[in-house]
């Protein structure tokens, strides 16, 4: 199952597990849209993979496997910092 992790690693932007512009790696590493396409060219800078969109889950799947609260952030990773 994947964690819906609440952030964008690269800029900080909230992405809760509805977000329609959220973006996952094949290791969860997760972006918003516009770091994926623009910062990082569509390459995980992780794990050299590309993205995908995330998929929502649905409100009631939330109750009972809830998104994660843990925020990865690393802008170093990212060209910043």
């Amino acid at each position: 199952m994947l964690e819906l992790r609440p952030s964008c690693e690269c800029c900080d932007k909230d992405l809760p597990p509805a977000a329609a512009d959220a973006m996952i790696c094949t290791f969860e590493c997760t972006f918003c849209r516009d770091c994926a396409e623009n910062r990082l060219r569509g390459v995980c800078p992780n794990c050299g993979g590309n993205f995908a969109p995330r998929p929502v889950r649905p409100q009631s799947a939330l109750l009972r496997h809830p998104a994660s609260t843990v925020r990865v952030y690393n802008p170093q990773g990212c060209g910043r910092g």
